[in-house]
């Protein structure tokens, strides 16, 4: 059995590193969890500590340091774990970006991954570039500090970000610096100042990403989020009256479009899931477009704390009165000004509209 598979991936050798890669990610999108759930983080420290040793393997393996061990029959699939759980720590990632924000802002870490990956299939020497190796090792070891950090200290903000990053960058470096140390091929393939630059240059792209609000709020994530009519709280359930979308709006939850009459006031509902023990202020920023000015002017800032651990998520929410017709938004943000999610819809003035239409949605 264990020959036949040599045999196979022997066959298939140029196709097997992007098959690895791609399997690791479907797996992780069939059976990862919630992100402070045991089994998902069990299952993101095992990828990390497998792909480090899988990399100080691979490294080693030019200097002849595996001959004569077990290691020197399945040292040359090495490059096929190590494209495997790139892929599933890539994976991990992306799907906690979706939970968490919009899809174009866990799109800009995404791709900068998938362009690691598919320069690294593009390359003459494959994995083997140990420049890309070693960069797309650190990027996928930040991002994990960036969501176990706040998980394990149930708290988030810029300092803990600062933390995760050092962590990850000392980490990293003192890797490298091991592993050019104990290898001669390493140390003839790349230069140790131009690989701690590569290294350096990354970590202050991923923190200028993070200054530009360009990385998600993880391990924060908006469920739901809705303009409303009503909302009532009864013995811990709410009460989201709301206006069904037409039939053929099948990706909208709720009409975009809101009644207004005199002396209604507008609800914005949120639900807000966070890790056990998170605690986190949470802002609802209100803002009206102003036509004449072509810009997006901010009314309201109104503020609750996120207590994590609810299934469904922390739900609460916001209302304004004395409100006029125009395009709105509401900014669902951190303290810290990282956007959780936006709310857009439209106001209009009817007073003729029949509330009777309205449906009611029960969060628990």
């Amino acid at each position: 059995m264990v020959s036949t598979t040599k045999q196979f991936i022997r066959r298939h050798k140029k196709y097997a590193p992007l098959v690895f890669f791609i399997g690791g990610f479907i797996w992780d999108s069939l059976t990862l969890g919630r992100i402070d759930g045991w089994y998902s983080n069990t299952i993101l420290t095992t990828y990390l500590i497998s792909l480090t040793a899988c990399l100080y393997i691979f490294n080693l393996a030019d200097d002849n340091r595996w001959e004569g061990t077990f290691l020197e029959s399945y040292q040359e699939y090495v490059p096929l774990a190590i494209q495997f759980f790139l892929g599933g720590l890539t994976s991990a990632y992306v799907i906690f970006f979706f939970q968490s924000v919009s899809f174009s802002k866990a799109m800009v870490f995404f791709l900068i991954l998938v362009v690691l990956l598919l320069s690294n299939e593009l390359l003459k020497h494959r994995i083997s570039n140990k420049y890309l190796q070693f960069g797309a090792y650190f990027f996928v070891n930040f991002t994990f500090f960036t969501f176990f950090t706040p998980v394990i200290l149930g708290a988030m903000n810029t300092f803990l970000f600062i933390i995760s990053g050092l962590i990850s960058l000392t980490s990293t470096l003192f890797f490298i610096r091991y592993i050019y140390k104990t290898s001669p091929s390493t140390r003839k393939e790349i230069t140790a100042w131009k690989i701690t630059a590569l290294i350096i240059c990354i970590y202050a792209a991923i923190n200028g990403c993070y200054y530009f609000n360009l990385i998600p709020p993880v391990p924060l994530s908006l469920q739901n989020g809705m303009v409303a009519y009503n909302v009532e709280k009864d013995n811990g359930t709410f009460l989201v009256s709301y206006e069904q979308t037409a039939f053929y709006e099948v990706f909208k939850t709720y009409d975009r479009t809101f009644n207004y009459a005199p002396d209604d006031s507008v609800f914005v509902f949120t639900s807000i899931f966070a890790p056990t023990n998170l605690k986190k202020s949470v802002e609802h920023e209100w803002r009206w477009y102003a036509p004449s000015k072509e810009q997006w002017n901010t009314t309201d800032r109104i503020t609750y704390n996120v207590l994590g651990g609810r299934e469904g998520g922390f739900r609460g929410y916001t209302y304004k009165s004395n409100i006029w017709p125009g395009k709105w938004r509401v900014n669902v943000t951190t303290g810290e000004g990282m956007v959780l999610g936006k709310i857009d819809f439209t106001i209009i003035t009817d007073s003729t509209f029949d509330k009777s239409q309205l449906r009611q949605r029960k969060f628990n």
